[in-house]
Protein backbone atom coordinates (compact mmCIF):
# COMPACT_ATOMS: atom_id res chain seq x y z
CA UNK A 1 0.00 0.00 0.00
CA UNK A 2 2.76 2.52 0.99
CA UNK A 3 4.90 1.36 -1.94
CA UNK A 4 1.73 1.98 -3.45
CA UNK A 5 1.40 5.30 -2.84
CA UNK A 6 4.94 6.49 -3.08
CA UNK A 7 4.31 5.40 -7.08
CA UNK A 8 1.41 7.86 -7.46
CA UNK A 9 2.78 10.74 -5.59
CA UNK A 10 6.50 10.24 -7.97
CA UNK A 11 3.91 10.40 -10.98
CA UNK A 12 2.30 13.71 -9.88
CA UNK A 13 5.25 15.22 -9.36
CA UNK A 14 6.80 14.39 -12.75
CA UNK A 15 3.32 15.15 -13.96
CA UNK A 16 3.83 18.67 -12.24
CA UNK A 17 7.35 19.25 -13.13
CA UNK A 18 6.15 18.36 -16.88
CA UNK A 19 3.38 20.67 -16.80
CA UNK A 20 5.54 23.58 -15.33
CA UNK A 21 7.92 23.10 -18.05
CA UNK A 22 5.12 23.27 -20.53
CA UNK A 23 3.62 26.26 -19.04
CA UNK A 24 7.48 28.33 -19.52
CA UNK A 25 8.02 26.86 -22.58
CA UNK A 26 4.71 28.49 -24.00
CA UNK A 27 6.00 31.76 -23.23
CA UNK A 28 8.94 31.46 -25.92
CA UNK A 29 7.81 30.62 -29.72
CA UNK A 30 9.80 29.19 -31.96
CA UNK A 31 10.28 30.66 -34.83
CA UNK A 32 11.12 29.52 -38.58
CA UNK A 33 11.66 30.73 -41.93
CA UNK A 34 8.01 33.28 -41.52
CA UNK A 35 9.79 35.05 -38.98
CA UNK A 36 11.76 37.25 -41.51
CA UNK A 37 8.26 39.13 -43.09
CA UNK A 38 6.03 39.26 -39.93
CA UNK A 39 8.76 40.33 -37.28
CA UNK A 40 8.66 43.98 -38.22
CA UNK A 41 5.12 44.10 -36.75
CA UNK A 42 6.30 43.72 -33.38
CA UNK A 43 9.43 44.07 -31.34
CA UNK A 44 11.10 40.56 -30.44
CA UNK A 45 13.82 39.48 -28.69
CA UNK A 46 15.45 36.69 -29.96
CA UNK A 47 17.97 33.82 -29.02
CA UNK A 48 20.16 32.79 -32.21
CA UNK A 49 20.99 28.96 -31.34
CA UNK A 50 22.79 25.15 -32.41
CA UNK A 51 21.57 22.31 -31.13
CA UNK A 52 24.68 21.45 -30.34
CA UNK A 53 25.91 24.26 -28.36
CA UNK A 54 26.80 23.79 -25.04
CA UNK A 55 26.51 27.16 -23.94
CA UNK A 56 22.91 27.13 -25.63
CA UNK A 57 21.85 24.45 -23.52
CA UNK A 58 22.53 26.09 -20.26
CA UNK A 59 20.48 29.24 -21.84
CA UNK A 60 17.96 27.31 -22.33
CA UNK A 61 15.94 27.43 -19.01
CA UNK A 62 17.01 30.97 -17.87
CA UNK A 63 15.49 31.74 -21.66
CA UNK A 64 12.07 29.79 -20.52
CA UNK A 65 12.06 32.24 -17.38
CA UNK A 66 13.22 35.34 -19.65
CA UNK A 67 9.80 34.40 -21.81
CA UNK A 68 7.45 33.79 -18.59
CA UNK A 69 8.55 37.12 -17.38
CA UNK A 70 8.25 39.54 -19.64
CA UNK A 71 4.76 37.68 -20.15
CA UNK A 72 3.79 38.69 -16.43
CA UNK A 73 5.08 42.06 -16.14
CA UNK A 74 2.75 42.98 -19.61
CA UNK A 75 5.78 43.80 -22.02
CA UNK A 76 5.28 44.33 -25.25
CA UNK A 77 8.47 42.51 -26.27
CA UNK A 78 8.03 39.12 -27.23
CA UNK A 79 10.73 36.48 -26.81
CA UNK A 80 11.34 33.53 -29.23
CA UNK A 81 14.48 31.35 -30.18
CA UNK A 82 15.79 30.35 -33.52
CA UNK A 83 17.86 27.23 -34.84
CA UNK A 84 19.96 29.33 -36.87
CA UNK A 85 21.46 25.88 -38.18
CA UNK A 86 18.29 25.27 -39.69
CA UNK A 87 17.03 29.03 -40.82
CA UNK A 88 20.86 29.98 -41.37
CA UNK A 89 19.83 32.54 -44.22
CA UNK A 90 17.83 34.53 -41.79
CA UNK A 91 20.58 34.28 -39.40
CA UNK A 92 23.46 35.61 -41.71
CA UNK A 93 21.08 38.36 -42.61
CA UNK A 94 21.05 39.40 -38.69
CA UNK A 95 24.94 39.36 -38.35
CA UNK A 96 24.67 35.59 -36.55
CA UNK A 97 28.23 35.10 -35.84
CA UNK A 98 28.25 32.66 -32.49
CA UNK A 99 25.96 30.68 -30.76
CA UNK A 100 24.44 32.22 -28.46
CA UNK A 101 23.33 35.15 -29.75
CA UNK A 102 20.72 37.48 -28.49
CA UNK A 103 19.33 40.36 -30.25
CA UNK A 104 16.52 42.59 -29.76
CA UNK A 105 14.77 43.18 -33.07
CA UNK A 106 12.96 46.62 -33.25
CA UNK A 107 11.68 47.82 -36.85
CA UNK A 108 14.60 47.58 -39.15
CA UNK A 109 17.16 48.15 -36.08
CA UNK A 110 18.72 44.96 -34.26
CA UNK A 111 20.35 45.43 -30.86
CA UNK A 112 22.86 42.88 -29.77
CA UNK A 113 23.03 41.86 -26.31
CA UNK A 114 26.56 41.17 -24.68
CA UNK A 115 25.96 41.28 -20.87
CA UNK A 116 25.82 38.32 -18.49
CA UNK A 117 23.30 35.35 -19.18
CA UNK A 118 20.89 36.05 -16.74
CA UNK A 119 17.24 36.30 -16.50
CA UNK A 120 17.80 39.95 -14.55
CA UNK A 121 20.30 41.63 -16.80
CA UNK A 122 18.55 39.96 -19.92
CA UNK A 123 14.98 41.37 -19.14
CA UNK A 124 16.66 44.87 -18.28
CA UNK A 125 18.39 44.88 -21.65
CA UNK A 126 14.92 44.62 -23.43
CA UNK A 127 13.17 46.58 -21.09
CA UNK A 128 16.29 49.81 -21.88
CA UNK A 129 16.11 49.34 -25.69
CA UNK A 130 12.55 48.38 -26.08
CA UNK A 131 11.65 51.76 -25.03
CA UNK A 132 12.37 55.14 -25.93
CA UNK A 133 15.64 56.55 -27.23
CA UNK A 134 15.98 59.32 -24.78
CA UNK A 135 13.69 59.06 -22.11
CA UNK A 136 12.21 62.66 -20.37
CA UNK A 137 12.34 63.41 -16.93
CA UNK A 138 9.22 66.33 -16.31
CA UNK A 139 9.88 66.96 -12.82
CA UNK A 140 12.36 66.27 -9.61
CA UNK A 141 9.99 63.79 -8.18
CA UNK A 142 11.10 61.38 -11.29
CA UNK A 143 14.68 62.33 -11.30
CA UNK A 144 15.13 61.27 -7.42
CA UNK A 145 13.45 57.65 -8.40
CA UNK A 146 15.94 57.62 -11.58
CA UNK A 147 18.43 57.96 -9.68
CA UNK A 148 17.28 55.42 -6.73
CA UNK A 149 17.10 53.11 -9.88
CA UNK A 150 20.09 52.86 -12.11
CA UNK A 151 23.61 52.91 -10.69
CA UNK A 152 24.87 54.66 -14.01
CA UNK A 153 22.60 57.09 -16.22
CA UNK A 154 23.37 60.14 -18.62
CA UNK A 155 21.24 63.35 -18.86
CA UNK A 156 21.50 65.69 -21.87
CA UNK A 157 19.96 69.12 -20.41
CA UNK A 158 19.17 72.04 -22.89
CA UNK A 159 17.40 72.69 -25.85
CA UNK A 160 17.69 72.20 -29.47
CA UNK A 161 21.30 72.25 -30.71
CA UNK A 162 23.92 70.35 -32.07
CA UNK A 163 25.02 68.98 -28.99
CA UNK A 164 21.55 66.98 -28.68
CA UNK A 165 22.28 65.69 -31.98
CA UNK A 166 25.39 64.13 -30.88
CA UNK A 167 23.66 62.92 -27.70
CA UNK A 168 20.98 61.37 -30.13
CA UNK A 169 23.07 59.34 -32.32
CA UNK A 170 25.52 58.62 -29.08
CA UNK A 171 22.52 56.93 -27.72
CA UNK A 172 21.05 54.90 -30.82
CA UNK A 173 24.42 53.18 -30.39
CA UNK A 174 25.05 52.69 -26.56
CA UNK A 175 21.80 52.09 -25.51
CA UNK A 176 22.33 49.25 -25.42
CA UNK A 177 24.66 49.30 -22.25
CA UNK A 178 22.91 52.57 -20.39
CA UNK A 179 20.28 54.67 -20.46
CA UNK A 180 20.00 58.28 -21.81
CA UNK A 181 17.36 60.50 -20.34
CA UNK A 182 16.83 64.66 -21.32
CA UNK A 183 15.54 67.46 -18.75
CA UNK A 184 15.95 71.08 -17.88
CA UNK A 185 17.20 72.65 -16.26
CA UNK A 186 15.25 73.21 -12.91
CA UNK A 187 14.44 69.20 -12.92
CA UNK A 188 18.29 68.60 -12.16
CA UNK A 189 19.45 68.76 -8.11
CA UNK A 190 20.49 71.99 -6.14
CA UNK A 191 24.04 70.58 -5.85
CA UNK A 192 24.68 70.63 -9.81
CA UNK A 193 26.04 73.72 -10.95
CA UNK A 194 26.28 74.15 -14.65
CA UNK A 195 28.56 76.81 -15.95
CA UNK A 196 27.55 76.84 -19.39
CA UNK A 197 24.14 75.46 -21.44
CA UNK A 198 23.47 72.53 -22.94
CA UNK A 199 25.36 70.52 -21.15
CA UNK A 200 25.46 66.53 -20.93
CA UNK A 201 25.84 64.17 -17.54
CA UNK A 202 27.14 61.24 -16.12
CA UNK A 203 25.48 60.51 -12.33
CA UNK A 204 27.03 57.50 -10.96
CA UNK A 205 29.02 56.65 -7.57
CA UNK A 206 26.53 59.46 -5.76
CA UNK A 207 28.26 62.36 -7.82
CA UNK A 208 28.26 63.69 -10.90
CA UNK A 209 30.31 64.49 -13.99
CA UNK A 210 29.60 67.28 -17.04
CA UNK A 211 31.17 66.32 -20.23
CA UNK A 212 33.55 68.99 -21.49
CA UNK A 213 34.61 68.57 -25.42
CA UNK A 214 38.03 70.52 -25.34
CA UNK A 215 39.02 67.49 -22.82
CA UNK A 216 37.05 64.36 -23.27
CA UNK A 217 36.81 64.72 -27.15
CA UNK A 218 33.73 62.51 -28.79
CA UNK A 219 31.09 62.60 -26.58
CA UNK A 220 30.08 58.99 -27.94
CA UNK A 221 33.53 58.09 -26.98
CA UNK A 222 33.18 60.02 -23.29
CA UNK A 223 29.85 58.10 -22.93
CA UNK A 224 31.28 54.69 -23.41
CA UNK A 225 34.25 54.93 -21.10
CA UNK A 226 32.05 56.23 -18.19
CA UNK A 227 29.22 54.04 -18.36
CA UNK A 228 31.19 51.72 -16.06
CA UNK A 229 30.73 52.67 -12.15
CA UNK A 230 34.09 53.69 -10.70
CA UNK A 231 34.96 50.50 -8.38
CA UNK A 232 33.88 47.52 -9.95
CA UNK A 233 34.44 43.99 -8.55
CA UNK A 234 35.84 42.94 -11.79
CA UNK A 235 35.51 39.26 -13.98
CA UNK A 236 36.84 38.12 -16.95
CA UNK A 237 33.74 39.07 -18.95
CA UNK A 238 33.51 42.77 -17.52
CA UNK A 239 37.26 43.67 -17.86
CA UNK A 240 37.19 42.86 -21.56
CA UNK A 241 34.07 44.92 -21.69
CA UNK A 242 36.49 47.49 -20.10
CA UNK A 243 38.78 46.90 -23.23
CA UNK A 244 36.23 49.18 -25.02
CA UNK A 245 36.75 52.26 -22.94
CA UNK A 246 40.48 52.88 -23.24
CA UNK A 247 41.00 53.22 -19.56
CA UNK A 248 43.76 51.45 -17.88
CA UNK A 249 42.20 49.13 -14.98
CA UNK A 250 43.42 49.03 -11.66
CA UNK A 251 42.93 45.76 -9.98
CA UNK A 252 43.33 44.53 -6.34
CA UNK A 253 43.72 40.43 -7.19
CA UNK A 254 42.67 39.14 -3.82
CA UNK A 255 40.92 36.04 -2.13
CA UNK A 256 37.85 36.83 -0.62
CA UNK A 257 37.20 34.03 1.11
CA UNK A 258 40.73 34.77 3.31
CA UNK A 259 39.89 37.60 5.74
CA UNK A 260 43.29 38.16 6.79
CA UNK A 261 44.78 41.61 7.30
CA UNK A 262 46.91 42.23 3.87
CA UNK A 263 43.45 40.56 1.75
CA UNK A 264 40.93 42.89 2.98
CA UNK A 265 43.86 46.00 3.30
CA UNK A 266 44.49 46.03 -0.31
CA UNK A 267 40.62 45.95 -1.12
CA UNK A 268 40.55 49.07 1.09
CA UNK A 269 43.36 50.41 -0.49
CA UNK A 270 41.87 50.53 -4.14
CA UNK A 271 38.37 51.51 -3.11
CA UNK A 272 40.05 54.93 -1.42
CA UNK A 273 42.07 56.02 -4.20
CA UNK A 274 38.88 55.68 -6.65
CA UNK A 275 37.01 57.58 -3.88
CA UNK A 276 39.23 60.17 -2.64
CA UNK A 277 41.03 60.79 -6.11
CA UNK A 278 38.34 60.62 -8.73
CA UNK A 279 38.95 63.98 -10.26
CA UNK A 280 42.66 63.16 -10.60
CA UNK A 281 42.34 59.74 -12.28
CA UNK A 282 38.87 58.96 -13.39
CA UNK A 283 39.58 59.85 -16.49
CA UNK A 284 42.42 57.23 -17.20
CA UNK A 285 41.90 54.54 -14.76
CA UNK A 286 38.92 52.15 -14.05
CA UNK A 287 39.37 50.79 -10.30
CA UNK A 288 38.16 46.86 -9.33
CA UNK A 289 39.11 43.83 -7.30
CA UNK A 290 39.12 40.47 -8.64
CA UNK A 291 38.69 37.40 -6.61
CA UNK A 292 41.46 34.82 -7.21
CA UNK A 293 43.96 35.08 -9.98
CA UNK A 294 43.24 31.99 -12.52
CA UNK A 295 42.31 34.68 -15.32
CA UNK A 296 44.97 37.07 -13.89
CA UNK A 297 47.61 34.66 -14.53
CA UNK A 298 45.90 33.63 -18.27
CA UNK A 299 46.09 37.29 -19.28
CA UNK A 300 49.90 38.00 -17.84
CA UNK A 301 50.98 33.93 -19.01
CA UNK A 302 52.70 33.97 -15.72
CA UNK A 303 51.75 33.32 -11.64
CA UNK A 304 50.73 35.96 -9.90
CA UNK A 305 51.06 35.69 -5.78
CA UNK A 306 48.02 36.83 -3.89
CA UNK A 307 47.27 39.34 -2.68
CA UNK A 308 48.84 42.06 -5.68
CA UNK A 309 48.05 45.21 -7.76
CA UNK A 310 48.06 45.01 -11.47
CA UNK A 311 47.34 47.72 -13.85
CA UNK A 312 45.90 46.49 -17.06
CA UNK A 313 45.94 48.06 -20.50
CA UNK A 314 43.31 45.99 -22.43
CA UNK A 315 43.91 47.64 -25.73
CA UNK A 316 46.99 46.35 -26.66
CA UNK A 317 47.69 43.69 -23.60
CA UNK A 318 50.01 45.54 -21.40
CA UNK A 319 50.50 45.14 -18.23
CA UNK A 320 52.41 47.12 -14.65
CA UNK A 321 53.23 45.44 -11.92
CA UNK A 322 54.92 47.15 -8.83
CA UNK A 323 58.23 45.51 -7.78
CA UNK A 324 57.10 45.85 -3.45
CA UNK A 325 54.38 45.49 -1.86
CA UNK A 326 51.55 48.31 -1.72
CA UNK A 327 50.87 48.75 1.68
CA UNK A 328 49.32 52.45 1.73
CA UNK A 329 46.87 54.75 -0.15
CA UNK A 330 49.96 56.89 -0.73
CA UNK A 331 52.01 53.73 -2.14
CA UNK A 332 48.88 53.34 -4.74
CA UNK A 333 48.86 56.35 -5.82
CA UNK A 334 52.47 57.40 -6.55
CA UNK A 335 52.05 53.90 -8.93
CA UNK A 336 49.95 55.31 -10.56
CA UNK A 337 51.23 58.43 -11.07
CA UNK A 338 54.81 56.97 -12.05
CA UNK A 339 52.50 54.77 -14.71
CA UNK A 340 51.07 58.07 -16.26
CA UNK A 341 54.42 59.71 -16.72
CA UNK A 342 56.19 56.71 -18.05
CA UNK A 343 58.75 56.13 -15.22
CA UNK A 344 57.11 52.90 -14.78
CA UNK A 345 58.17 50.24 -17.57
CA UNK A 346 54.92 48.40 -19.37
CA UNK A 347 55.42 44.39 -19.73
CA UNK A 348 53.71 42.57 -22.13
CA UNK A 349 52.06 43.64 -25.44
CA UNK A 350 50.91 42.78 -28.82
CA UNK A 351 54.42 41.99 -30.57
CA UNK A 352 54.99 39.12 -32.59
CA UNK A 353 56.99 37.77 -29.91
CA UNK A 354 54.10 37.59 -27.48
CA UNK A 355 51.88 36.66 -29.35
CA UNK A 356 54.20 33.24 -30.16
CA UNK A 357 54.73 33.11 -25.83
CA UNK A 358 50.60 33.49 -25.97
CA UNK A 359 50.39 30.28 -28.48
CA UNK A 360 52.61 28.40 -26.66
CA UNK A 361 50.99 29.14 -23.12
CA UNK A 362 47.60 28.52 -24.16
CA UNK A 363 48.64 24.85 -25.92
CA UNK A 364 50.14 24.45 -22.86
CA UNK A 365 47.35 25.50 -20.33
CA UNK A 366 44.75 23.50 -22.60
CA UNK A 367 47.10 19.86 -22.37
CA UNK A 368 47.59 20.44 -18.55
CA UNK A 369 43.83 21.31 -17.83
CA UNK A 370 42.62 17.74 -20.28
CA UNK A 371 45.58 16.11 -18.03
CA UNK A 372 44.07 17.69 -14.47
CA UNK A 373 40.53 16.78 -15.50
CA UNK A 374 40.90 13.55 -17.19
CA UNK A 375 44.00 11.87 -17.10
CA UNK A 376 43.04 8.53 -19.07
CA UNK A 377 41.77 10.87 -21.41
CA UNK A 378 44.21 12.80 -21.73
CA UNK A 379 46.40 9.98 -22.39
CA UNK A 380 44.40 8.34 -25.03
CA UNK A 381 44.68 11.91 -26.90
CA UNK A 382 47.93 12.30 -26.83
CA UNK A 383 49.76 9.06 -26.21
CA UNK A 384 47.64 7.21 -28.89
CA UNK A 385 48.95 9.83 -32.05
CA UNK A 386 52.15 10.00 -30.75
CA UNK A 387 52.47 5.89 -30.68
CA UNK A 388 50.99 5.81 -34.35
CA UNK A 389 53.57 8.19 -35.37
CA UNK A 390 56.38 6.55 -33.57
CA UNK A 391 55.14 3.09 -35.46
CA UNK A 392 54.94 4.92 -39.02
CA UNK A 393 58.48 5.92 -38.15
CA UNK A 394 60.23 2.90 -37.04
CA UNK A 395 58.61 0.94 -40.24
CA UNK A 396 59.59 3.88 -42.87
CA UNK A 397 62.92 3.22 -41.09
CA UNK A 398 63.25 -0.66 -41.03
CA UNK A 399 61.75 -0.49 -44.87
CA UNK A 400 64.48 1.99 -46.31
CA UNK A 401 67.15 -0.48 -44.74
CA UNK A 402 65.87 -3.70 -45.63
CA UNK A 403 65.39 -2.16 -49.29
CA UNK A 404 68.85 -0.76 -49.81
CA UNK A 405 70.50 -4.59 -48.77
CA UNK A 406 68.14 -6.27 -51.21
CA UNK A 407 68.95 -3.80 -54.12
CA UNK A 408 72.85 -4.20 -52.98
CA UNK A 409 72.52 -7.98 -53.31
CA UNK A 410 70.82 -7.91 -56.25
CA UNK A 411 72.93 -5.81 -58.09
CA UNK A 412 76.08 -8.10 -56.51
CA UNK A 413 74.19 -11.14 -57.86
CA UNK A 414 73.76 -9.72 -61.25
CA UNK A 415 77.61 -8.61 -62.02
CA UNK A 416 79.04 -12.05 -61.17
CA UNK A 417 76.63 -13.74 -62.83
CA UNK A 418 77.43 -11.35 -65.98
CA UNK A 419 81.33 -12.86 -65.05
CA UNK A 420 79.95 -16.00 -65.25
CA UNK A 421 78.35 -15.75 -68.43
CA UNK A 422 82.06 -14.34 -70.45
CA UNK A 423 84.24 -17.28 -68.40
CA UNK A 424 81.52 -19.81 -70.61
CA UNK A 425 82.37 -17.88 -74.20
CA UNK A 426 85.77 -18.12 -73.36
CA UNK A 427 86.41 -21.28 -71.88
CA UNK A 428 88.24 -20.09 -69.20
CA UNK A 429 87.28 -20.22 -64.85
CA UNK A 430 85.57 -17.24 -63.42
CA UNK A 431 88.07 -14.96 -61.37
CA UNK A 432 86.85 -15.16 -57.99
CA UNK A 433 85.75 -11.72 -56.10
CA UNK A 434 87.69 -9.79 -53.84
CA UNK A 435 90.68 -11.86 -54.50
CA UNK A 436 89.29 -15.21 -52.54
CA UNK A 437 90.70 -18.65 -53.09
CA UNK A 438 88.53 -20.56 -56.25
CA UNK A 439 86.25 -23.07 -55.54
CA UNK A 440 85.90 -26.30 -56.11
CA UNK A 441 87.11 -28.01 -59.45
CA UNK A 442 83.82 -29.54 -59.92
CA UNK A 443 81.95 -26.34 -58.97
CA UNK A 444 80.15 -25.17 -62.55
CA UNK A 445 78.14 -22.77 -63.72
CA UNK A 446 75.04 -24.58 -62.73
CA UNK A 447 76.28 -25.08 -59.30
CA UNK A 448 77.02 -21.12 -59.18
CA UNK A 449 73.61 -20.35 -60.16
CA UNK A 450 71.67 -22.64 -57.53
CA UNK A 451 73.88 -20.86 -54.84
CA UNK A 452 72.57 -17.87 -56.42
CA UNK A 453 69.18 -18.44 -56.27
CA UNK A 454 69.27 -20.07 -53.04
Amino acid sequence: MAAGTSGVALRLCALVFLLGVAFCKGFVEDLDESFKESRKDDIWLVDFYAPWCGHCKKLEPIWSEVGVEMKSLGSPVKVGKMDATSYSSIASEFGVRGYPTIKLLKGDLAYNYRGPRTKDDIIEFAHRVSGALIRPLPSQQMFEHVQKRHRVFFVYIGGESPLKEKYIDAASELIVYTYFFSASEDVVPEYVTLKEMPAVLVFKDGTHFVYDEYEDGDLSSWINRERFQNYLTVDGFLLYELGDTGKLVAIAVIDEKNTSVEHTRLKSIIQEVARDHRDQFHRDFQFGHMDGNDYINSLLMDDVKVPTVVVLNTSNQQYFLLDRQVKSTEDMVQFIRSILDGTVEAQGGDSILQRLKRMVFDAKSTIVSIFKSSPIMGCFLFGLPLGVISIMCYGIYTADTDGGYIEERYEVSKSEMEGQEAAEESGEPPEPRGGHAPGPAGQGPKDVLEKKTD
